[in-house]
């Protein structure tokens, strides 16, 4: 089968197209001919070997993948962990859901990890309520342009942060009260003056750096940031006393330790395609690229030229 495998960490170029033998399934996992596999930040981080868990090489990368089963012919989306920039894939049995009629692949795919990640960010972690103002990073992201939508399904006022013009405008199609401009500078001033002077209540961040400390200083007493990325691969401290002072609360969200709980995958998925297929949330897929290009797909991505949830086609 045709994938894309990693033989050394480095930049894009260590992207090559291979042909190796279609993976076996082991006990408890199926096999699954791929239609779409998504790509995520966390690619590019994992290509470097900077991720959260080291990897191995050779590593044939991608966590996720719509397709049918090859025991049963059931259309699914799977975590698989590993192994998704392929035509065929296997993943556990627990983590492969069936997509149910009224969803595309593509919207399942943009579902099973950036909806997860972002249904849990809101019931979870943020603990949001109606009122509440919610502050949500790259709001026109894969994430982030479900996070709008579900803050908003739960009656709380958000503000979009987003790199573009354009991209600020997708936000408030999609429900944004307020969509600002992302980059670092000035960010604390600029949440404020969308919430009418006044500190917010919840955060969710995923860059790092100045970005995490112009959100956390925009926070209410009793406000949550919820750190669930280091984009710009710059590490944070915070101290002690700053956090006993004002009462504020920063939490760390990573996604892989709750898929192993079924319980945190299965019914809020459930949730999210309900919401999907009666058209109260929309799915903002991106670009889709052949497989072949992936590089270009992870490059695009990384420089936050992209909207959506990115696709690689592994039929072409």
């Amino acid at each position: 089968m045709r994938a894309i495998q990693i033989e050394e960490f480095g930049g894009p170029e260590v992207l090559k197209l291979v042909d190796i033998p279609v993976p076996e399934p082991a006990d408890g996992e199926v096999l699954i001919k791929v239609s779409r596999a998504g790509l995520n930040f966390a690619d590019t981080h994992q290509r470097h070997n900077q991720y959260v868990e080291a990897r191995e090489l050779p590593l044939v990368p991608g966590v996720e993948v719509a397709g049918t089963r090859e025991d049963t012919g059931e259309r699914v989306v799977a975590l698989c962990g590993r192994g998704g920039y392929a035509e065929y894939a296997t993943a556990p049995e627990a983590l492969t859901v069936p997509i149910p009629a009224g969803v595309t692949d593509e919207q399942a795919l943009a579902s099973i990890m950036q909806g997860l990640t972002a249904w849990h960010l809101h019931h979870t972690f943020g603990r949001v309520q109606p009122g509440d103002t919610v502050v949500v990073g790259s709001a026109a992201g894969g994430v982030g342009s479900l996070a709008v939508q579900l803050g908003v399904r739960l009656g709380a006022k958000v503000i979009a942060t987003a790199s573009s013009e354009e991209k600020r405008a997708l936000t408030k199609e999609l429900g944004a009260h307020a969509a600002i401009a992302s980059e670092a500078e000035g960010l604390r001033d600029r949440i404020l003056q969308a919430n009418a002077g006044e500190p917010v209540d919840v955060v969710f961040e995923l860059a790092g750096g100045q970005v995490f400390e112009e959100s956390y200083n925009a926070l209410a007493p009793l406000g949550r940031m919820v750190v669930y990325g280091i984009a710009s691969r710059e590490q944070n401290e915070v101290r002690t006393g700053k956090l006993m002072r004002t009462n504020r609360q920063v939490i760390g969200f990573w996604i892989q330790p709750l898929l192993e709980r079924p319980e945190m995958v299965g019914p809020p998925l459930q949730d999210l395609f309900a919401q999907i297929a009666d058209g109260a949330v929309r799915v903002v897929v991106g670009a889709t690229y052949p497989l072949s290009r992936a590089a270009e797909a992870q490059v695009a991505l990384a420089e936050r030229r992209t909207s959506g949830k990115l696709l690689l086609d592994p039929t072409s």
